[in-house]
């Protein structure tokens, strides 16, 4: 990006304050109507565009007709295509697949002949100022643009320097385009947040990417929505507006909580990280959460699973109940559980706290996720891209776009031919439904999207846990835990002086190995803990022995982690009966039980631990005996 971007909105960042909130919508604060000034507004923006389309569509080169035509019916061969409803006969189903299968090939080849003799001319960029601003004044509408622009000299100046920036044009664009297409708003939540944020001025870098992948999904009216290409359609409301989100994620990546590819993300990216529901305050509580209850979940190596993997562990599949008492909606949904929807928003939420581009992926219903890996995208908790759907934007097409970004200037052309769509007045391509419907430069820079594709031959990820997870608490076969090698200093027993026993959490002598149920980790500070895990085969001991330098009463605590109320730890020393002990609600901090007391014997005793299915999960770090006076 050049520094002229920068420098221009910076200019505008210092004209205009913090006077409209950040998630507010500059629709509803003009209203529909049009002043005197905003109707000459209306009527020059659509001058430009009238005019920018004339010189475009001078500039166009001639496509050869026989292949155009070709192209263009086997194109309606494939928009007509039904699929049969899901309880067709399996013949029928076949006999669709078939065709289109065939059907998608035809118009593949088709396209690649076009492609090809168009290849240079989309590879250029001489007329990308043009179509820049016809497709911002497209997206947005002449009419949006004097909505906003009629509000006052500051909005008008910020259109106007939106379409002086050529640089910062064609990175929104790239970006996906603002939210709605709310370009005014937008540029005025970016210019406040590169007020408040010496670092979001820096050309190029992460903090640039975040603020304005940030400003572009500002929310807007659903009411005004606009089905397109452009924008990402779909509405989320952050609770505390852009300025605040992004700030809370500008200070997490310094203090390094975030996930280290986070630094890569693009603006396209960073916009998926910023627009969780949950507060700010539910982010910050996700992180330290993990870091204490569960650390492993945070290094987790298959991405698939990374931070998203607390929902499968931790958060039961049952009846979605309520209770604020246990804190926050995220805490809430943690400690009770919930059905698909609930794990959904917490599975959304554990990855974008950590700094990974998430969207929703609603189907029948059915609500689950999908998110970024660095293999590609996945979704997790629900089923294939093929029923899935995010706002209006249907799940293959999804996917499709996600795989062709990979590929930034074979991308470039894609959205080029978008543009000569939008300058010749053609139908958009349905993002809904796979592929149907379009005029000819917008067919084509579909298809064009299919070509980066199968030529990189890329392949879809599995599915990450699928409805059976999404629905379920179904074991799918790795849960154990990974082994790690606890150092022998972190297992020692340690008396003090005054006869007080420490006992670390990973000090068993049975198991030594991770299970289903027992899982060693290594602690996100200092040292290492053990974990008590909810899902299982069958219950399990956890055993210590130790060597005690004088019989008599002990209290014995531990210093535990536990993300839902209402639970117990069951006992047994020695050869006593087990008793069961309850345990604090933490919220997955750490904290002291209140104390059992028991008696123990000189010399070697044992300590035995386990807990009652169906239980839910224990991190602890050390336990302590100390003698009653």
């Amino acid at each position: 990006m050049k520094s002229s971007t920068t420098s221009a909105f910076a200019a505008i960042a210092g004209m205009i304050g913090f006077g409209l909130p950040a998630h507010a919508d500059p629709k509803a604060v003009a209203g529909n109507s049009l002043t005197a000034g905003g109707e000459a507004l209306l009527t020059e923006y659509t001058r430009m565009l009238d005019g920018l389309r004339a010189e475009v569509q001078a500039a166009v080169p001639a496509v050869d007709e026989a292949r155009k035509s070709g192209f263009m019916a086997v194109r309606a061969e494939w928009s007509g295509l039904e699929e049969p409803g899901a309880e067709a006969p399996a013949d029928e189903q076949k006999a669709y697949a078939e065709a289109r299968e065939n059907t998608e090939a035809k118009v593949l080849a088709a396209a690649r002949l076009l492609l090809k003799e168009l290849d240079g001319f989309l590879a250029g960029d001489e007329l990308d100022g043009k179509l820049m601003r016809i497709a911002i004044l497209t997206h947005a509408t002449p009419r949006g643009m004097a909505e906003f622009s009629q509000q006052g000299a500051e909005e008008e100046k910020i259109i106007d320097r939106l379409f002086a920036d050529e640089a910062l044009m064609k990175q929104i664009l790239e970006a996906g385009g603002a939210n709605g297409g709310s370009y005014g708003q937008a540029m005025r939540v970016y210019a406040t947040i590169q007020k408040a944020s010496g670092r979001s001025r820096e050309p190029g870098s992460i903090f640039q990417r975040l603020a304005l992948g940030t400003a572009l999904h500002t929310p807007w009216k659903s009411k005004k929505e606009k089905v397109g290409v452009y924008g990402i359609v779909h509405r989320t409301d952050t609770p505390h507006g852009q300025i605040e989100r992004y700030m809370h994620y500008e200070k997490a990546f310094l203090d390094g909580e975030l996930d280290p590819a986070f630094k890569d993300m693009t603006a396209w990216e960073c916009r998926f990280i910023t627009d969780d529901p949950h507060s700010n305050e539910d982010l910050a509580w996700m992180r330290e959460m993990m870091r204490v209850y569960r650390p492993d979940h945070i290094t987790y190596p298959d991405y698939k699973w990374r931070y998203v993997r607390i929902v499968k562990d931790d958060m039961p599949y049952c009846s979605t109940t309520h209770d604020p008492s246990l804190g926050s909606t995220a805490q809430e949904a943690l400690a009770l559980g919930g059905i698909c929807g609930r794990r959904a928003f917490i599975g959304r939420l554990s990855l974008r706290a950590f700094g990974i581009p998430t969207r929703a992926s609603t189907q029948t219903g059915h609500a689950a996720l999908s998110h970024w890996t660095p293999d590609g995208w996945t979704i997790c908790l629900g089923a294939w891209w093929s029923v899935a759907y995010c706002g209006p934007q249907g799940g293959l097409d999804i996917l499709l776009e996600t795989q062709a970004r990979e590929f930034p200037e074979e991308f470039r052309k894609v959205l080029r031919a978008q543009w000569i769509g939008d300058a010749l007045g053609e139908e958009d391509v349905s993002i809904r439904h796979y592929g149907k419907g379009g005029g000819f430069w917008e067919s084509l820079a579909f298809c064009k999207k299919q070509a980066v594709v199968k030529d990189a031959e890329i392949k879809a990820l599995e599915l990450t846990g699928g409805m059976k997870l999404g629905e379920s608490d179904e074991l799918i076969g790795d849960e154990t835990g990974l082994a790690v090698e606890i150092p022998e200093d972190q297992r020692q027993i340690v008396v003090a002086g005054d006869g007080v026993i420490t006992i670390p959490g990973v000090a068993c002598y049975s198991p030594r190995k991770p299970s289903d149920r027992v899982v060693f980790m290594k602690s996100w500070g200092e040292g290492s803990q053990i974990h008590y895990g909810r899902l299982g085969q069958r219950p399990e001991l956890i055993k210590y022995r130790i060597e005690v330098p004088a019989a008599g009463e002990y209290e014995l605590t531990a210093r535990v982690s536990t993300v839902s109320n209402k639970q117990e730890m069951v006992l047994r020393m020695n050869r006593e009966e087990p008793v069961s002990h309850g345990l604090p609600y933490t919220k997955g901090a750490w904290m002291e039980m209140k104390p059992l007391k028991v008696k123990l014997e000189e010399g070697r005793n044992m300590i035995s631990i386990t807990a009652r299915a169906p239980n839910r999960g224990i991190s602890i770090k050390s336990f302590q005996l100390k003698p009653v006076e």
